[in-house]
């Protein structure tokens, strides 16, 4: 294992609701059922931590019901908490509402997650063979978004930076976007995020964009395509379409969040990042068939899911593999 993973971040509760389908405007649903459960950040710190990486957060929680849920929930998952509490705020929720089909709608209200200055940050000491993970949530804050950019900025160039955008992309300011893009070692996101940054076109030359013009010191961009599986890009022009499983889906909240903690997981032991994609593509699988954002599996549960695929010859294998200039 190399390296540890500090996760600056934003971490939530959330408030889910499973219903048959979204209520009209105007109108009301009964859900069928209803849990209490940490998620934002905790969803990918979770999924590296039970495929063996250890993992630290350097965000901030806060002083309230919602910061002591969070802590125990770290606890438990023997994740670190790096910073303080906020003395100001409690930390923030998100209603989360899970269609019988497996989609989900957020509504979110940020708390102490929002707020970071450099003073804050001041207790996260980072080694050179940490993985250091951040979110567009968290650049898309106007009280954290200045300070999380420049301490990116500021991270020895030896250490691995990992970015997932996030559905709300279009909130980050175009120069904060670009000033992280730019120190970004690996980039993790979906067609619809990589649109957002790179413009218009099929998902081979959306990648091929992301890392000419956008990511320039970047090891490889991820692309994720849900249930398809991912387009991985590497710097030397390689690239893969790795193919998704076929799995009954009954939540698909997380499913991001866990193909990328697993990813790096994966990297951080040395895996190739064509494997790793593979392997990445098998947790979020798994995490799908299973409630809750933090559904990660564990790596055993990914090797035997993998072992079983491969013996019936299923897939998650390679579509397509070329070279491009």
């Amino acid at each position: 294992m190399s390296g540890r993973l500090v996760h600056i971040g934003s971490a939530v509760v959330d408030y889910v609701y499973r219903i048959d389908a979204l209520p009209a405007p105007g109108t009301e649903k009964t859900a069928s059922s209803y849990a209490q459960v940490a998620g934002g950040g905790f969803n990918m710190m979770v999924a590296a931590t039970r495929t063996g990486m250890k993992v630290v957060f350097g965000g901030q929680l806060g002083s309230g019901p919602n910061g002591d849920f969070l802590r125990a929930a770290f606890a438990a998952e023997g994740i670190e908490t790096l910073t303080p509490p906020s003395p100001l705020m409690d930390s923030g929720n998100c209603v989360a509402m899970i269609s019988s089909d497996a989609e989900r709608t957020f509504v979110s209200w940020p708390g102490a997650e929002s707020v970071l200055s450099f003073d804050m940050m001041a207790p996260v000491v980072i080694a050179p063979d940490d993985w250091v993970f951040t979110s567009g949530y968290t650049l898309s804050y106007p009280g954290s978004r200045d300070a999380l950019t420049g301490w990116i900025e500021a991270l020895p160039a030896q250490t691995s930076f990992v970015f997932d955008p996030a559905p709300i992309i279009s909130d980050i300011p175009r120069p904060i976007l670009s000033r992280v893009l730019a120190r970004t070692t690996w980039l993790s996101c979906n067609t619809t995020e990589a649109a957002e940054i790179a413009g218009p076109g099929d998902i081979e030359s959306l990648a091929a964009r992301l890392l000419a013009d956008h990511c320039p010191t970047a090891d490889g961009v991820v692309i994720r395509s849900a249930a398809k599986g991912c387009h991985v890009r590497l710097a030397d022009s390689s690239a893969q379409t790795i193919s998704g499983f076929k799995v009954a889906a009954v939540d698909t909240n997380g499913a991001g969040d866990t193909h990328i903690g697993a990813f790096v997981s994966a990297l951080s032991r040395g895996a190739l990042p064509f494997e790793a994609a593979r392997y990445a593509n098998a947790a979020a699988a798994i995490s799908v068939t299973r409630h809750g954002g933090s559904s990660a599996p564990t790596d055993a549960e990914i090797q035997t899911f993998l072992s079983q695929a491969a013996a019936i010859g299923g897939p998650g294998r390679t579509q397509k593999a070329h070279q491009t200039a």
